[in-house]
């Protein structure tokens, strides 16, 4: 079965990744509809040989459509999510609005994919520096049981979208020329710089990434029992997010364990050769949809720790590539329903 897809905030640097996965995946389309905000309506975005135009965001946007798949701000999913649901299309929201509903699944197809299951006309995509991270403790909690995770993460500006982007370029060449540049989006400068806080303060001088990466694992694992711990930190790379991860383990998992669960793990790609340099780094894995996972060694000081590096390209799997793969498996489902 074909589907008839919509893309919501086609003309942003998500949603316009999200186009690119559609054609290279080959997803099955019998009609796609670009949808975004008035600033964006009547642009035309050259989509599989044609020339499509962008209509506006509206209540009757989402008639005859089955899936949408949105990338917009908190507040636009907010106001169109209920828009679409109502009129029965099945929306994949990529925003952080809807994701800890208890009603609402949280999904990453190489995790959790039976929870697409109870979805009641929307699946929530977690965020980008969670997705990665899960994907490579999944594993290891299936083997061994996780009990303490604890992450620093080390996350580009391209998370911080086009605005965060300049801060990093613009307030790098400003820093060589000797120049004033004024930042756009973060509160001190990128640019030889790291800033040891992303999203707003809340509980216990925790920020609100650090409480995503913690509550979106529980939802996801279904597992509320892990303690977990994270430190978020935006650095100078332009893109994809690197994570240092401790986990201790119920029971003891040798380093060979873990690296061969991983290699069989879907998603994930094994890089760890210390003598000979070889390691996940941002530049290599950028416009790659896998998670990569090295430094893989033992932690010295628990029983049943691990510990391993992960790196994974933010703005594919940790948005655009996650949530075509849960269209994709939506598409299926659909496909068996009329067969």
């Amino acid at each position: 079965m074909s589907v008839r897809l919509a893309v919501v905030g086609a003309t942003g640097a998500v949603g316009s990744l999200v186009l690119k996965l559609l054609a290279e995946r080959n997803f099955p389309l019998s009609h796609l509809k670009l949808l975004a905000s008035k600033n964006s309506a009547g642009k035309q975005i050259w989509f599989r040989g044609q020339s499509l135009p962008v209509e506006l965001l509206e209540p009757g946007a989402f008639r005859e459509i089955d899936i949408a798949i949105a990338s917009t701000p908190d507040e636009v999913a907010a106001e169109f999510v209920p828009w679409a649901v109502e009129q029965g299309t099945v929306v994949v929201d990529e925003s952080g609005y809807h994701r800890m509903r208890a009603d609402v699944p949280l999904v990453i197809p190489e995790v959790n994919p039976h929870a697409i299951s109870r979805h009641r006309g929307l699946i929530a995509s977690p965020n980008c520096s969670t997705t990665q991270m899960v994907v490579a403790l999944k594993p290891l909690h299936d083997a061994a049981r996780l009990r303490r995770v604890v992450v620093a993460t080390y996350q580009a500006t391209s998370g911080a979208g086009v605005a965060g982007q300049a801060d990093l370029v613009e307030g790098t060449k400003a820093v060589l020329q000797q120049t004033a540049y004024r930042n756009q989006t973060f509160k001190h400068p990128i640019a030889f710089n790291l800033i040891p806080q992303i999203g707003s303060p809340k509980t216990e001088g925790y920020t609100s990434e650090e409480m995503k990466m913690v509550l979106e694992t529980h939802k996801i694992l279904e597992d509320d029992s892990i303690r977990i711990s994270a430190t978020c930190i935006r650095v100078p790379v332009e893109n994809c997010h690197s994570e240092a991860i401790w986990v201790e383990t119920e029971r003891p998992l040798t380093v060979d364990e873990a690296r061969e669960l991983w290699r069989r793990a879907p998603g994930i790609e094994v890089v760890d050769d210390l003598g000979a340099g070889e390691y996940p780094m941002p530049h290599a894995c950028s416009g790659r949809d896998e998670v990569f996972l090295g430094r893989i060694r033992r932690d010295l000081s628990c029983d049943n720790g691990l510990t391993f590096w992960c790196v994974s390209d933010n703005l594919r799997k940790g948005a655009a590539t996650n949530a075509v793969q849960i269209a994709e498996l939506l598409a299926k489902q659909l496909a068996a329903a009329t067969s």
